[in-house]
């Protein structure tokens, strides 16, 4: 299976080094600095191309990190489908999906991946695009797409039951990108206060968000059955369990 990011990979990196795509990119690293900041273990890995090499990978506080990528020529990345990961379950830490989802033909069987690969209360981090957003809004206005080859809209709250059906425990979602998407809105004091008076007026209508969700792991107890005393024997006969009264 082919991804939309793939097809579209050269288009998608021009986008990205114009203004709007630069201030995205640096919200999300910000958003996903935050989201890894208390995750450790030894293997964090990103699934899918998503701006230069080591833009989120960087940020991993894991021993190791490794990306994945349906693309046949990302630089540092390993080509793999993000549907069918050549990776063995229960062996990662931290994985990465930065608009993975929105890209690939089968999403569902993408989370489902993710579940495998993790380890027990393994980290998730989902970023996505907010389909009220003014960005989405954009995107269905531009004949080639914004930004170019996005397949789909995913809500957070549609995915965030998606990730409960697969034994996820979900954090709120985590909002950002409340500038609109033209590059003069991008920066100087309109851009910062787009972001300041979004966040705390219209917090829901964000252009973007990012879940975190742990894999969650129901623990086996043993029951052990509560057994009634043997009686105890008096000259060779058992006590009365019970006494009559005289």
């Amino acid at each position: 299976m082919l991804t939309r990011m793939q097809e579209d990979g050269s288009t998608l990196a021009e986008w990205f080094a114009q203004p709007t795509g630069q201030a995205l990119l640096a919200k999300e690293r910000d958003a996903v600095a935050d989201a890894l900041e208390c995750v450790f273990g030894v293997q964090c890995l990103q699934v899918g191309a998503w701006g230069p090499t080591g833009l989120f990978l960087d940020l991993a506080r894991t021993q190791r990190r490794a990306w994945l990528s349906a693309g046949a020529r990302v630089e540092g990345a390993i080509r793999s489908d993000p549907a069918s990961l050549p990776i063995q379950s229960d062996s990662i830490d931290a994985l990465i999906l930065p608009h993975t989802l929105e890209f690939t033909d089968d999403p569902h069987q993408v989370l489902r991946e993710a579940e495998r690969v993790l380890v027990a209360e393994g980290t998730l981090v989902i970023l996505g695009f907010e389909p009220l957003g003014s960005w989405a809004l954009r995107h269905r206005l531009t004949g080639g797409g914004y930004p170019p080859g996005l397949a789909r809209f995913l809500a957070e709250r549609r995915l965030a039951d998606w990730l409960r059906l697969l034994s996820f425990d979900v954090d709120p979602a985590r909002r950002h990108l409340y500038t609109l998407p033209f590059a003069r809105a991008q920066s100087g004091r309109l851009g910062r206060w787009a972001e300041r008076a979004g966040r705390s007026v219209w917090p829901h209508l964000s252009g973007a968000y990012l879940l975190v969700a742990k894999k969650r792991v129901y623990s086996m107890t043993p029951m052990r059955l509560r057994l009634r005393p043997a009686p105890a024997v008096l000259g060779g006969l058992a006590e009365p369990t019970t006494r009559v009264g005289t």
